[in-house]
């Protein structure tokens, strides 16, 4: 359609940008899917066409997307987030630092008076907003510099979360169009996250409150704004007041592992039954609460279980490993503390990198232990299969791809091979 993307970069005008948008109404969109394409320009119109018939105004289709422009450098860190480059004791220990744990008793008792109303009104313990607070930014000193229209929209137009990153440029849109932000307040994360507590637009969207009662709410400069707005969220999403997040927990010597899937709730009465401990050794209590087991580590690490708050925090940020952060720096904000990491850990535990890990989802799936597209990630689907190829190997099935699993599983793909090929020389 387009006869030289130089040509057009050179002489677009905002006349040769409607009769684009016009020209694009006789090609489908695309849907439940990627919008991202190998042109940028052509994803701008493609945007555009799709505000248009949301509804927006021509300020939002023609000036505010004629307007933005990719960020490299958003693509390079959205592929090498540190939940995924980094082992679970590096993770904590950059995040639930002393400085953190110092600066946030500080925040507790500078904003006593506040984190009162605000647990009276919303039910979430003040220990956990300092904490989000902590990790999001430091406490307000790092909010992020980058354009946020700039980096929604380099998202947007990337294929691996488009949809995702597509609904939130939209949604800032209407932050826009109904003046709740100003475009040139627009700066946060490389994601996209904004203020103090680093909001995606469709989170500030919904759960924005004018916390200071100035008839506006501004998250990057009011800390009273931003704490209120996280609140009220945390309370939106189902925070249950009268419960922790989870505990750090003691595992019996020969745990029976086989009796435990991964990502999957249970009485906490069973994990008692099964010999599970505080870290004190203290029997675990009668609650009647679900609990999930969690070894971030594999069984040489701490061992977790998460209860149903662990998945509010979630919600915020989908990463076990951050969820964990805010939990145990909400611990230390009121005495806890903390993981004490072991030697053992340090010196058996060893990162793997995402190459490895593609290559071990490729190798399960081929065994017939699904893991889905391999993708270089140790979620639901890796656990479930490396715990159930560890169960029929006879290893202990932590679900964690450890040494004994790389080693494992290339001897068995190894022999499965030379299997096939003697069938094939034979037949």
């Amino acid at each position: 359609m387009l006869s030289s993307n130089r040509l057009i970069k050179n002489t677009l005008n905002l006349v040769h940008f409607r009769k684009l948008i016009m020209l694009c109404a006789l090609f489908p969109l695309l849907a439940n899917a990627t919008i991202a394409d190998e042109d940028f320009l052509q994803c701008k119109v493609n945007l555009a066409k799709r505000a248009e018939t949301a509804g927006f105004s021509s300020y939002i289709t023609q000036t505010v997307i004629d307007n933005i422009s990719p960020i490299k450098r958003v693509i390079a860190l959205d592929k090498k987030q540190p939940e995924f480059t980094q082992t679970f004791e590096q993770y904590i220990k950059a995040r639930v630092t002393d400085y953190h744990v110092r600066v946030g008793k500080e925040k507790l008792k500078k904003n006593k008076k506040l984190f009162d109303a605000l647990e009276k009104k919303y039910g979430v313990p003040r220990q956990y907003l300092v904490s989000f607070w902590g990790l999001e930014t430091v406490f307000g000193k790092h909010k992020g510099k980058m354009s946020v229209l700039n980096s929604l929209a380099t998202l947007a137009c990337d294929e691996r979360r488009s949809e995702f990153f597509t609904l939130e440029l939209l949604n800032l849109f209407t932050l826009i169009e109904t003046k709740q932000v100003a475009v040139e307040q627009l700066q946060g994360s490389w994601a996209g996250a904004m203020g103090h507590m680093q909001f995606m637009p469709t989170a500030f969207l919904k759960y924005a409150v004018d916390g200071d009662n100035d008839g506006k709410v501004d998250i990057w400069k009011s800390e009273v704004d931003a704490l209120t707005t996280a609140a009220n969220y945390l309370n939106k999403i189902s925070w249950q007041p009268k419960e922790r997040w989870g505990r750090e927990v003691k595992l019996p010597t020969n745990f029976a592992f086989d009796k435990v899937a991964f990502d999957q709730y249970y009485p906490l009465d069973y994990f008692k039954e099964l010999g599970v401990k505080k870290t004190n050794n203290h029997s675990l209590s009668t609650y009647d609460i679900q609990a999930e087991l969690y070894l971030p580590s594999g069984h040489k690490g701490p061992a977790f279980l998460l209860y149903p708050n662990f998945n509010v925090i979630m919600t915020w940020n989908l990463s076990k490993s951050y969820a964990l952060s805010v939990g145990l720096l909400a611990n230390k904000l009121v005495g806890a503390k903390g993981i004490e990491f072991s030697h053992k850990e340090q010196t058996n535990v060893k990162p793997y990198s995402v190459a490895q890990m593609k290559n071990l989802q490729s190798q399960l799936n081929s065994l017939g232990f699904e893991t889905g597209e391999p993708d270089g990630i140790w979620g639901p689907k890796s656990r479930q299969a490396i715990r159930s190829f560890q169960l029929q190997h006879q290893l202990i099935a932590d679900g964690y791809p450890n040494k004994e699993v790389f080693v494992k599983i290339n001897l068995v793909t190894n022999k499965t091979r030379d299997n096939m090929s003697n069938i094939n020389q034979e037949s």
